[in-house]
């Protein structure tokens, strides 16, 4: 997260200057102090009932971001079983670490068992074979589909009518039936319905929904209402006001733990949340191109470092770091893929010169894990930033790193 302290835009206290002459752009920086400035609001938002946060690792997995995570006792949600393995190297207790797959194989989830860590299931066939092979030797949780439309962007909204995520509600009695059957052991349910939620009578309207769904199920331990919880993205931007909903949920669930007969865990799942605001992805102007309509910006980077912009429609902040007191400017900033990566259209800047840094806000989530090597180009260097030092914690890519898994053959004929 950049802040602009006497006239020098700083990340933790560094010059962003001096983080891009030493390790070179593009380039991702991640500021512990707000990861874990977003881990103490959620967790004094809740803090009135036994509640376990655990980081959606998808978000951003270098294993340093999750041994800082797990310092400061964060647990794990993760979504496939080399995100497991991750975790594991990463130092985390298997029994701390929840795997939430969506169409794997049963062979994947063994392979997640044999772990230790919690399993979650959002299927009737997986669970159903999941059942048959271990019946209530090992405990599952379950991933319900409420039907909410949550954030109102169905590429990030997951609990809908049409998502392929969890079980539908209206299949409980299948639901019921199979778990009887198999003589499964149900300890947990789980719902995420999107991300970017604003409204506070979301959560709540599916907390009811899973309530009512749990009383099916006397031997649960907890109940995880995923996340989705919205960062701001712009100046002045909407954003889920998470001690709200913290005084409102925790005074539901208590109501309902005293109903099913005991106290259960509360879990929620965060990812953007946690890292999104933590992040600041750096990019040098290559070109300025002026055409009869527009003034682009070209920077040495492009939708292989940073797709979200064309694959959700995200916006993302841009401030030019290099010329903080510049006159304000009209320009359209897009990246060098032989493709349409547009970042950002009719962005104002201060005015922008070739050779200047263009900072993106709100990059530590879904970025360098989503990146690519499309069009050959390398994957970009990550860095840390802690308590004012900063760490590189993954090197630039080379050309040995592009073509290591190649294999060079000779062909006949």
């Amino acid at each position: 997260m950049i802040q602009l302290n006497n006239g020098v835009y700083e990340i933790g206290g560094i010059p962003v200057s001096q983080l891009a002459e030493k390790y070179d752009t593009p380039i991702y920086i991640y500021d512990t102090g707000i990861m874990e400035r977003q881990y103490n609001l959620l967790k004094d938002a809740f803090s009135g009932t036994n509640t376990r946060i655990k980081f959606a690792c998808k978000a951003l997995n270098n294993i340093n971001v999750l041994k800082f995570f797990k310092k400061i006792g964060v647990e794990l949600d993760t979504v496939s079983i080399q995100e497991v393995w991750t975790g594991i190297r990463a130092g985390f207790d298997p029994k701390k670490i929840l795997y939430t797959p969506n169409c794997v194989s049963m062979e994947e989830i063994e392979l997640a068992v044999k772990e230790g860590v919690q399993i979650n299931i959002d299927n009737i066939s997986i669970l159903e074979q999941f059942g048959h092979k271990f019946g209530s030797t090992v405990p599952v949780c379950i991933r319900i589909n409420p039907h909410i439309m949550a954030g109102g962007n169905e590429k990030i909204s997951t609990g809908h009518i049409d998502s392929k995520f969890g079980i539908s509600i209206y299949q409980m009695r299948h639901l019921e039936r199979v778990v009887k059957s198999e003589k499964i052991r149900v300890n947990g349910l789980h719902m995420h319905t999107g991300s970017d939620i604003l409204d506070v009578d979301v959560f709540l309207r599916a907390a009811e929904i899973l309530f009512e769904a749990a009383e099916h199920f006397p031997d649960l331990e907890f109940l995880d209402f995923g996340s989705g919880f919205k960062v701001p993205y712009k100046p002045d931007d909407y954003f889920t006001d998470v001690k709200e909903l913290g005084a409102q949920l925790t005074e539901a669930f208590k109501v309902f733990c005293k109903k099913y007969g005991r106290e259960l865990e509360l879990w929620f799942e965060p990812g953007k949340f946690l890292v999104s605001q933590s992040g600041t992805f750096l990019a040098k102007v290559n070109v300025i191109k002026q055409t009869t309509a527009t003034v682009f910006v070209g920077v040495d980077s492009g939708l292989n470092h940073l797709i979200r912009p064309m694959l959700y429609n995200s916006y993302h902040h841009l401030v030019n770091v290099s010329n903080p007191e510049g006159k304000q400017r009209l320009y359209t900033v897009v990246g060098y893929i032989c493709e349409t990566d547009t970042f950002g259209w009719d962005r104002k800047l201060s005015e922008v010169r070739e050779g200047d840094i263009i900072a993106f806000q709100n990059a530590g989530a879904y970025g360098f894990t989503m990146s690519s090597n499309y069009n050959s180009r390398f994957r970009p260097a990550e860095v840390l930033v802690h308590k004012g030092k900063d760490y590189l914690i993954r090197k630039r890519e080379n050309m040995d790193d592009l073509l290591r898994n190649q294999v060079e053959v000779e062909m006949g004929g």
